[in-house]
């Protein structure tokens, strides 16, 4: 059942609108010129160095993305380091993000990337909130129910948080559906201190004015 569940990185709450919007436009153009270049799987090589190299190697990550380091010196880097080991291709996006002062948006990109491949495949990340892991039954009805309500093949993004006690959270694009045990008990909560309050006040005007006045 784990090709229910994203693989990609979670999308970060912290990123700006603005820093998402370009990082969107080069997972763009990565993505559309990478069919006429021969590129078949055009996230292998930027999986590979994001996930395999660059957060394995911290002190190769500083070179690269430091700003105290120079573009000149980030591009002796790239040729002399990424060059020999990845296609041409590659090695040109990583140089235009150099020269732009982008290439700190690499794992940004690579995770645009992802959804980008995603929803071209008629998928779409769903955000999944549960008070304990998820069994594979309860994936399945989710990404089930998911699929007829909406027609689109869900990816599920999962977290757990204890303090919902029971239920589910689903975030489908900027849609929260909450049928967690805390929301509700919220809810009942709710009602009956309005059916208090409503009693509280009936009590009053009968009081203000008793039958017979």
């Amino acid at each position: 059942m784990s090709d229910l569940r994203s693989q990609a990185r979670p999308d970060s709450v912290l990123e700006d609108p603005g820093t998402l919007a370009v990082a969107t436009m080069y997972a763009q153009s990565y993505m559309t010129a990478a069919g006429p270049a021969g590129i078949a799987a055009p996230e292998e090589e930027l999986n590979s160095l994001v996930d395999e190299v660059l957060a394995k190697f911290p002190e190769f990550n500083e070179l690269l993305m430091s700003d105290s380091v120079g573009r000149d010196d980030k591009l002796a880097i790239v040729d002399r380091v990424v060059a020999p080991q990845c296609s041409e291709f590659f090695t040109n996006f990583l140089r235009v993000l150099i020269r732009h002062g982008r290439i700190s948006m690499l794992p940004l990109i690579q995770n645009v990337l992802a959804r980008l491949q995603e929803e071209a495949a008629g998928k779409k990340r769903i955000r999944v909130k549960s008070a304990k892991t998820l069994s594979d039954a309860s994936r399945s009805q989710i990404v089930s129910h998911l699929k007829n309500t909406f027609g689109f093949e869900p990816v599920l993004q999962e977290t757990v948080d204890a303090s919902l006690l029971g239920g589910v959270i689903l975030q489908v694009g900027d849609t929260v559906y909450d049928s967690s045990l805390r929301s509700r008990l919220h809810q009942l909560k709710g009602r009956l201190v309005e059916k208090a309050f409503n009693e509280i006040q009936s009590g009053r005007d009968r009081f203000s004015h008793p039958e017979g006045d």
